[in-house]
This record gives structure tokens, C-alpha cells and sequence, in this order.
């Protein structure tokens, strides 16, 4: 048994160095890889502090350390990425097509003319967390990081369609980017329902945090739909489709869809219990004290961290050090908004040395609360387990 394990060792070690160097570590399974593109010394520019999980396409996770503000920097927002950045978008046009009366084509300088909106949103990409689910599944292995929280600023998605003038029988919106698709993989086109597209809080953003929406982000204009998770919001969004049925793309048929019903973990589920991943659910993160700190006994010890639910609103956070025996009420912040995450914070003196694991439990106003184990899923999406960290306390 024990070489069978070193032989998978080995195997996976192999696999692991052919993935970073064919640029393939998004595609690699297993959890075991998950310092794989961290040592593989590549850096993006303007991106430095963050980890890289893919440096091509990029896909760059943020230290939970680094969170420490309710809006998140640009430069350790994380990163997402399906295909390749496109070359140019120098003669960029979004253009309006489908079921509409009078299809249109819009500059930038165009969409700027409309209202502007601007939401504040808390964006998770589905596989935040991925890299826990046990059995292991394939996909970027994202930890903790894949999660960030900006205010979006351009135009609402309903201005345009209404400018484009909806017919009765459009449905469904197809959002498509100028993205380059890696290899022979379909081009990544998304799917929103039309109440969902016509919600005055989805915008088209050409702003992050108030300045030009950067590159890395999407840039000319990527879309922003609040609550739901990430892959939604489509970068170098260049073309809208409105559609009397829905989209046969394979990022809406076969990818980003989850198991109606609880399965057994590492169990095959059949596409007809499969449905599209929407709503976030509630979730927290414990970004200090980080894994492993070393505190005194009877020092203050701040415990910090936020807490989202989608398009619900976060109720309260409680903290446990006890296993989870037993639960506190930690502090929230004042910052807030409506699909934005909340900071919590809790002050703790330890009182005796030992080894203390720290817990982070957040319930929201539908009454979800974290659980204790994951809802085991192939694609490893909405993993939302209740948070931990570990605290060693000296005398």
C-alpha cells in the first residue's frame, strides 16, 4: 500500500511539472498541485502579490492575508480567465443582435452617453475553495482566494436591451467576449435570463473602483451580474445576443452545472440531474490570524475576516475556538451593500496555551448557514465550508 501511494506520489508529481510546463496547471486535477504554479516562479505584471494557478491563460488567486478592506484593490483582485486576453480591442464594438426590433452596434464613447450605474458587488468565482473537496476533482485549484468584492461602474444592462428594443419572444441573453479559446475548447458564451438581464443592478462595467476597467479585468467592458457567480461576468464583452431559446454553448450546457439533488462524493451524476450554477451561497473566510500563528497567552488576538451570501445579506458571523462545541457572536462591520460581503471581526485572549483551532460560521437572511462538510460536486463548485485556522498559544 505504502508504494502504491509513492508511485501516485511520483505520478502526480510528473504530471504536475508537464502541466506547468505546457501551461495546462488549470486543467490539473488534484489538490496535491496546488503550490504547483506558486513555485513556478512566473509573475504578472501588475498582479505580484497574488498566486499564480495559471500564468496563460491567467489565472491568479489572492492571498487571504491581503484581505483587509471591504473593497479589494485592484492589483490583488483576483483572476479569472477561460481563454487567452485578446491581442487588441482597439476597434471595439459591443454589438446587440437577436430578438430585437432594431439591432445596434455601441462605442465606448456610445455607452458612456447612457445613465451610468454603478453597484457594488462581491464577485466568487464557482470553484472558489475547489482545491478541499475530497475526493479531489479537476479545475483550477483554487483555496480561499478566488473571491473579491469592487464597485463596478458603467451601464445597466436593461438600458441597452431597451435601447435595442426587446421583442416578446427574447427570453434569454447570450453574453460573448473577444477572449482567444485555448486549443480546440468551445468559445466561452454565458447565458442570463431575461429578468435576471433586465434587473436594474446587472451593469456593463468600464470602471473597477473607479478607474478604467484594467485589462487583466476584461477591459473595454466586461459584464457584472450581482449575486451570481463569476463566470457570469463575461469580460471584453463585445457581443449580446437575445434568444427565444436557450444557448447550446458548452460553458451553458455541460459546464457550470450542479447536481440537483445530494450525490455520493466521487459518484457520476447524469446530466439530466444537473442544472446551471446561479446564486452564490454563505460563505466566510478568516483572513487574520493566518493558518498557523503563533500567539501569547493572554495577548489580544484579533480575529478578522468577511462574509458573503449572493444575493442574500449576511445576518451574522459566530466564531468558535472550541471545535465548535460552543459559539460567539463575532463584531460586523459597518460596510455594506447589497451583494457585497461583510467584515467581521472578534477579539480573543487566550487563556491557556495549546494548540486552538479557530472557527468562522456565517448565516444569512434566507436562514442558510455554512455547513460542517461540503456538498461534494464533480466540477468541485460552492464549496462553503465553515472556515478554520489554526492558532498555537505559547506561554
Amino acid at each position: 500500500m505504502k508504494a502504491k501511494s509513492s508511485r501516485r506520489r511520483s505520478f502526480l508529481r510528473g504530471l504536475s511539472q508537464a502541466g506547468v510546463a505546457l501551461g495546462l496547471t488549470h486543467l490539473l486535477p488534484l489538490r496535491s498541485l496546488k503550490t504547483v504554479a506558486q513555485t513556478a516562479a512566473a509573475k504578472i505584471a501588475g498582479k505580484e502579490k497574488l498566486i499564480v494557478r495559471s500564468a496563460r491563460p491567467e489565472d491568479l488567486e489572492t492571498p487571504v492575508e491581503l484581505f483587509n478592506s471591504w473593497i479589494t484593490p485592484n492589483d490583488t483582485f483576483y483572476v479569472r480567465h477561460h481563454g487567452y486576453a485578446p491581442e487588441t480591442v482597439a476597434d471595439w464594438k459591443l454589438t446587440v443582435e437577436g430578438e430585437v426590433a432594431k439591432p445596434m452596434s455601441f462605442s465606448l464613447d456610445d455607452l458612456k452617453k447612457l445613465p451610468k450605474a454603478t453597484v457594488t458587488v462581491t464577485l466568487e468565482c464557482a470553484g472558489n475553495g475547489r482545491a478541499f473537496m475530497d475526493p479531489p476533482v479537476a479545475g483550477v485549484q483554487w483555496e480561499k482566494g478566488a473571491v473579491g468584492t469592487a464597485q463596478w461602474g458603467g451601464v445597466k444592462l436593461a438600458d441597452v436591451l431597451k435601447a435595442a428594443g426587446v421583442k416578446p419572444t427574447g427570453k434569454f441573453v447570450y453574453l460573448n467576449g473577444a477572449d482567444v479559446s485555448v486549443g480546440k475548447m468551445p468559445d466561452f458564451v454565458r447565458q442570463v435570463p431575461m429578468e435576471k438581464a433586465m434587473n436594474p443592478d446587472t451593469v456593463l462595467a468600464y470602471e473597477m473602483n473607479g478607474e478604467p476597467l484594467p485589462k487583466l479585468h476584461g477591459a473595454p467592458l466586461r459584464a457584472v451580474v450581482p449575486g451570481w457567480e463569476g463566470a457570469y461576468a463575461v469580460k471584453w464583452l463585445n457581443q449580446i445576443t437575445v434568444s427565444d431559446k436557450e444557448s447550446d454553448s458548452f460553458w451553458v450546457k455541460t459546464a457550470y452545472r450542479f447536481p440537483t439533488k445530494r450525490v455520493a462524493p466521487g459518484a457520476a451524476v447524469d446530466a439530466k440531474d444537473m442544472a446551471p450554477v446561479a446564486g452564490l451561497v454563505v460563505k466566510s473566510l478568516i483572513s487574520a490570524p493566518t493558518d498557523g500563528t503563533t500567539a501569547k497567552v493572554g495577548s489580544a488576538v484579533r480575529v478578522s475576516g468577511f462574509a458573503w451570501a449572493g444575493e442574500a445579506n449576511i445576518t451574522k458571523v459566530d466564531i468558535s475556538l472550541d471545535n465548535g462545541q460552543t459559539w460567539q457572536a463575532a463584531k460586523l462591520g459597518k460596510d455594506q451593500a447589497k451583494y457585497s460581503w461583510r467584515q467581521f471581526e472578534f477579539e480573543w485572549k487566550p487563556s491557556e496555551i495549546g494548540s486552538f483551532l479557530v472557527m468562522a460560521r456565517a448565516t444569512d437572511d434566507k436562514g442558510r448557514m455554512q455547513p460542517v462538510a461540503a456538498r461534494w460536486n464533480p466540477s468541485g463548485y460552492l464549496y462553503n465550508v465553515i472556515d478554520r485556522v489554526r492558532v498555537n498559544v505559547e506561554a
